[in-house]
């Protein structure tokens, strides 16, 4: 088994706090049922905040050379461990290795080679837009680390959400075993930035946390409904293979899986007859004795799905066998299923290897259902029409919005994953997930002969100054509607 700091993790999903570029806790969560209240763990949780408040406070993480190494040193933490990383997400998960390699291992990989290459450059001080009045101010700004930060990242990505990257200096990386008291007890302390990718129901508590010290947040709570939008005219054959893939990754505990799909009602029989031969190709001795499919998390998380498997209105046309014991859920596709269905109530993420066919009459329809949602991660569009793709793209929101392919997007190089509206704010990895952990802090130099050329003005007594007139846009031809909106609103 992989040791982080002299602990020995067991077989159970991580739950990870971590900083921007100061701090980083780890929590090991254990099924919620064998989380007990540690009294001295919890004691340890605000010495462990103030030793890495105190290291942040003596400057060591503004060398760039110190950085490098740090952000080296989490490659070589992986890639020296990968055998046990990857017996310990078979144990966690029962994914296959293929999908550890690809996701979690080959993310850190990726995150740490941009960041260690590029993090001198992204510390450059930069100048603002040149304005001649303020030119000889110097204006500019820098990237500053914000300071120790909170990352809880959820089990499902447990390396590549607390890794990409960390820094591992011993005083600014803190390994925590705990569950939920430990998370309740680190979200009252003041952080300077806390990442949190999870379910929506923890997201609101850490948000509400976060206010209570103002502290600025990156979301990424797994609320949204991913829809997957079929054409007429795509490839059904490739809809099938690649939206299989996209739900049944990591048994469908990925924030990123399609979560329902939407098809012409004429189509679906076709369609279904596709994910058939998909299904017998990607499991030919059947997903319950494959190496290439895993397991829910818990026990608890099955009897959830199965849930959703009992109540709804949908028919089984793959799958639907359930082991809760076992945390297996059989890959399955359900047909026939309305709007109205469990399995579509907004705010419902499925996160298993279920996946819904709905059934409509057009793409005015398809677009009426996924705004009836909240913004999803990802809208889905299959089609080789550019047009359709728009008219989907165009009408809705989302955090991504990709065509012919599910999730792949997640592995782009220089694209972040992020949301919009109940999908989060905020956004991770590469240069973008460094911005969200600095801050732009602004520096100016104004010499004292600028007051003679004009800025002292500023100063009273005020006397009547000739100022250039502004630079505005051309005004609005009389009788546009949208000149109307320059109008001073009356007060009630």
């Amino acid at each position: 088994m992989l040791k982080v700091n002299g602990q020995q993790p067991t077989a159970h999903p991580l739950q990870v706090v971590r900083p921007t570029s100061v701090l980083c806790c780890l929590f090991k969560v254990k099924p919620r049922q064998t989380c007990h209240r540690n009294p001295e763990r919890l004691s340890n949780i605000p010495k462990i905040h103030e030793r890495a408040r105190q290291a942040f406070s003596s400057g060591k993480t503004k060398s760039i050379s110190f950085r490098k190494e740090q952000i080296a040193q989490v490659g070589y933490l992986v890639r020296d461990n990968e055998e046990p990383i990857i017996n310990s997400l078979k144990l966690d998960l029962g994914r296959p290795a293929h999908e550890t390699i690809s996701s979690d291992l080959q993310g850190v990989y990726t995150d740490v080679s941009e960041a260690y290459h590029n993090v001198e450059n992204w510390v450059q001080p930069y100048s603002s837009e040149f304005q001649m009045p303020f030119a000889a101010m110097c204006p500019r700004l820098k990237a500053e680390p914000k300071g120790t930060t909170l990352i809880l990242s959820p089990f499902n990505y447990p390396l590549v959400l607390s890794l990409s990257p960390l820094y591992l200096d011993n005083d600014l990386y803190h390994v925590v075993n705990g569950g939920i008291h430990e998370t309740t007890k680190v979200l009252e302390l003041q952080w300077d930035h806390i990442f949190y990718v999870g379910s929506g129901r923890v997201g609101r508590v850490v948000a509400e946390a976060a206010a209570k010290h103002l502290t600025p947040c990156t979301l990424e709570p797994a609320s949204g409904k991913n829809p997957v939008v079929v054409d007429s005219h795509a490839d059904l054959k490739l809809v099938a293979k690649r939206v299989l893939w996209g739900k049944f990754t990591n048994a469908g505990q990925v924030c990123l899986a399609p979560d329902y799909l939407i098809i012409e009602r004429g189509l679906q029989d076709a369609l279904i007859a596709e994910i058939e031969d998909a299904y017998r190709a990607f499991y030919p001795e059947g997903p319950a004795v494959s190496d290439s499919f895993g397991r829910i998390v818990s026990e608890a998380h099955t009897a959830r799905i199965e849930g959703l498997l009992n109540a709804t209105e949908g028919r089984v046309a793959l799958g639907g066998d359930v082991d809760v014991p076992r945390k297996y859920v059989a890959p399955t596709i359900l047909r026939d299923v309305g709007e109205d269905d469990a399995l579509m109530k907004d705010g419902v993420e499925i996160f298993g290897p279920v996946l819904p066919i709905v059934p409509v009459d057009d793409i005015n329809e398809s677009i009426r259902i996924i705004n009836a949602r909240s913004c999803p991660l990802a809208v889905y569009v299959f089609s080789p029409d550019e047009a359709f793709q728009n008219q989907v793209f165009n009408n809705t929101q989302s955090g991504a919005a990709v065509a012919n392919d599910t999730v792949i997007n997640a592995s782009i190089p220089g694209l972040p994953i992020g949301g919009v509206g109940a999908s989060g704010y905020g956004y991770y990895t590469g240069k973008h997930g460094f911005d969200q952990f600095t801050h732009l802090r602004v520096f100016s130099d104004n010499p004292a002969w600028t007051d003679g050329a004009g800025f002292g003005t500023r100063y009273p007594p005020y006397k009547q100054v000739m100022l250039p007139p502004p630079t505005l846009p051309p005004r609005p031809a009389a009788g546009n509607v949208s000149s109307k909106s320059a109008e001073i609103p009356r007060t009630a």
